[in-house]
């Protein structure tokens, strides 16, 4: 694997198709060439090729995260995947939120060995080797709980193993343990994407997952009310409503109010009610 490539990284409510096509231009000249879909529901009763992440279009290379606790089920999803075209997929192993996690998905699969490894023998002998990755954290509240699971990894044809170097308990807070992660990328035989306050100017050896350092990196830059309309004008043509619209730039301002220049703007523009009162 390319230690060089940066992954877009899944932020749910932000890094959507719309903000991809949006953004395409700037992506590429950040060098990405990937991006991994905030997660879709891996469920029978959900059928993932309507789902609007799926919808095509893009010209970056486009890999389906799922989230799920059902084997069977996250085997159905990437059969239709793959039927749709599709040559990679994920696995979310990371989502830190409790109302996620005590469900026993996202990092809390780490609380339930047995059934994580089932969801990655489903996943690996859909998609084939080199084709399955997951996106997981250091543990849910010991940042050594991961060392554990190294000789599974090593035991599936996983195309990657992103790791977060927080533990699901610090959420977003507190600092990266990077020490941590330079232990796992020893031990581990399967290649390791760094992720986890990535910055855009990083001094990584391994692959990198940047998210949140792209987004705020848009709203830094001069053209960022341009971008910014631009995006809104991709939205309406996606076919969102104008209250959405208006959901998903404040979603995105959100990230860009600790920036001065937005810093000013945020308190009047998150109270925007309609979609003409947004205007910067």
């Amino acid at each position: 694997m390319n230690n060089s490539r940066q992954i877009l990284a899944p932020l749910r409510g932000v890094t959507t198709r719309s903000f991809r096509l949006a953004f395409a231009q700037q992506l590429t000249e950040a060098g990405f060439d990937e991006a991994v879909t905030p997660f879709i529901p891996a469920s029978s009763s959900y059928d993932v090729l309507r789902d609007r992440e799926l919808e095509g279009g893009e010209s970056i290379f486009l890999t389906p995260q799922f989230i799920g606790k059902d084997p069977y089920a996250l085997k159905e999803s990437l059969k239709r995947i793959l039927d749709a075209g599709y040559k990679t997929a994920d696995l979310n192993v990371g989502c830190p939120y409790p109302v996620v996690r005590n469900k026993c998905r996202g990092a809390g699969l780490l609380a339930n060995p047995s059934l994580l490894e089932s969801m990655i023998e489903g996943g690996c002998s859909i998609m084939g080797e080199g084709c399955f990755s997951i996106k997981t954290r250091l543990g849910i509240n010991s940042p050594d709980e991961l060392f554990k699971f190294i000789d599974v990894f090593n035991r599936y044809p996983l195309r990657f193993i992103t790791v977060h170097s927080r533990t699901a308990k610090q959420m977003y807070e507190g600092s990266c343990d990077i020490e941590r992660l330079n232990e796992i990328i020893k031990l581990s035989k399967i290649p390791i994407v760094a992720n986890g306050d990535i910055q855009m100017t990083h001094s990584f050896k391994t692959p990198v997952m940047i998210g949140r350092a792209f987004v705020r990196h848009l709203g830094e830059r001069n053209d960022a009310n341009i971008l910014l309309m631009h995006y809104k004008e991709t939205l309406l043509k996606e076919r969102f409503s104008s209250n959405a619209v208006l959901g998903k730039l404040k979603e995105l301002l959100s990230y860009w109010r600790h920036i001065p220049r937005w810093n000013r703007l945020w308190p009047v523009l998150k109270l925007s009610r309609a979609l003409d009162e947004f205007t910067v």
